[in-house]
């Protein structure tokens, strides 16, 4: 009995020499990372489209950076998060663009009124259509207006719409034409439009079969544009257009673009400060109608410093269990606008950022990673409604270490447990044998 009794507590004892243990302690964040902060992220906005979705950063010392691309990939996708093409690029940005100093009002009726009754009419009876996107309140739109009807002008006089057919430039007004608009994904004014017939560039923009327009904006830029656009033509074009003018087959329709999202993925580098971390549409030349804007999203990943394989943080699980389970807190959740909150709406999210190391008894570091607390709410915007993300890191870390543990403490332990079970047994045994010579004596005593 003795000899067993060792054996399960020479076992148990290897058991705890072999586990490991760990002390928690909260420390000032001694960061190996720099003042700087990585975040990864990708997010789906299935009703902001690529065109102006913009990734801005801020922060309590006066950082702000707009409209983030280096770091920063787009792709279209369409409103049940499918994706649509290959990378939307938005182009090299422009810093100031060109608008006519003087407003003719004699040549303000140039341009072809399109509607929802005779748009697909036009855009597919003509190998070119430029269409103006616009809304009569916003100021960008105004400016367009006299260039744009001047342009169309021009362009009708050189290439009369009956007689040549190459090419017809018109307008869309989107306050009387917001289902038009909104099959092609209008969510800023001006938006300009160039649609060539029998032809797909999705491939090029992801998300439309038509092209936009992103020039300078002035008489003379538009009518060069144009004159190039038809220049494009092949020789039988002009040919083409005019048979085909009474005979606009079904075949000859294209389906309306049913691409008007963005996913937008990649990593931004901020101070570690109270901070933001902002979505939101921005363009310098447009306008956008802030009851029309919907940022619901759907978070995919979200989180903080060096990406931690899976390998390694389920290592770190099984040593200890409570570690990462919040370093992707927001990972897989939407956050939608129902129609009964109404429009305007600003979701936001504020995270609580503390960071989380963890070291092994030979003072090799296993895991640095960081995790966080969200909270998230909904509000209505006086501005253009954006998704923000509230970043709030603690000067302090929490540190993990491993206990060390002494071969000779358990070797001291096992001649414990050796030498201590045998003087027990000892001792018992020594008793039991003299209760029964004790015994025995009382017994042979009664006899006699």
């Amino acid at each position: 009995m003795a000899a067993l009794f060792m054996v399960f507590l020479f076992g148990m004892e290897l058991n705890e020499y072999l586990s490991v243990s760990t002390s928690t302690s909260v420390i000032i964040d001694k960061s190996s990372d720099g003042d700087f902060l990585r975040i990864d992220f990708n997010v789906s906005f299935p009703a902001l489209s690529c065109e102006f979705a913009s990734v801005d950063v801020s922060d309590v010392l006066g950082t702000n950076r707009l409209n983030l691309t280096k770091t920063v990939r787009k792709f279209s996708i369409d409103s049940d998060l499918r994706p649509t093409g290959s990378e939307f690029h938005s182009g090299p940005a422009t810093n100031v663009i060109k608008h006519d100093d003087k407003v003719d009002e004699e040549s303000l009726e140039g341009a072809f009124v399109f509607t929802s009754d005779n748009f697909d009419k036009y855009a597919h009876q003509f190998p070119i259509t430029a269409v103006n996107f616009y809304a009569p309140w916003c100021y960008w739109s105004q400016r367009l207006r006299p260039s744009w009807e001047k342009a169309a002008k021009i362009m009708r006089e050189r290439y009369d719409p009956e007689m040549d057919g190459r090419l017809l430039m018109g307008k869309v007004d989107c306050t009387q034409e917001g289902d038009l608009c909104r099959r092609h994904h209008i969510q800023g004014y001006p938006s300009i439009r160039i649609f060539r017939r029998g032809s797909d560039v999705r491939n090029d923009h992801g998300n439309h079969d038509h092209e936009s327009y992103y020039g300078d904006r002035d008489t003379d830029s538009l009518v060069k544009t144009m004159e190039n656009l038809v220049a494009s033509l092949p020789a039988e074009a002009q040919k083409l257009a005019l048979d085909d003018k009474s005979n606009v087959t079904e075949n000859a329709k294209r389906p309306a673009p049913s691409a008007g999202g963005c996913r937008i993925e990649g990593y931004v580098r901020v101070k570690k400060v109270p901070g933001n971390l902002v979505v939101s549409a921005r363009s310098d030349a447009h306008s956008f109608d802030a009851s029309q804007m919907n940022m619901s999203h759907v978070i995919h990943h979200l989180s903080f410093g060096r990406m931690v394989s899976p390998q390694v943080m389920s290592d770190v699980q099984r040593l200890i269990p409570y570690v990462g389970s919040s370093h992707d807190r927001l990972n897989g959740l939407s956050f939608i606008n129902t129609d009964d909150l109404g429009a305007n709406i600003t979701m936001e999210h504020y995270l609580q950022i503390v960071k989380t190391e963890v070291i092994t008894r030979k003072d090799y570091k296993l895991v640095e990673e960081y995790e966080y607390t969200a909270h998230s709410s909904v509000s209505h915007s006086l501005h253009i409604p954006v998704a923000k993300f509230h970043l709030e890191l603690s000067p302090m870390q929490v540190l993990i270490t491993e206990n060390q543990k002494s071969f000779s403490h358990f070797i001291t332990n096992v001649c414990a447990i050796i030498g201590g079970v045998f003087t027990v047994a000892g001792i018992t045994e020594s008793i039991l044998h003299n209760t029964i010579r004790l015994m025995k004596k009382v017994e042979l005593g009664k006899n006699f």
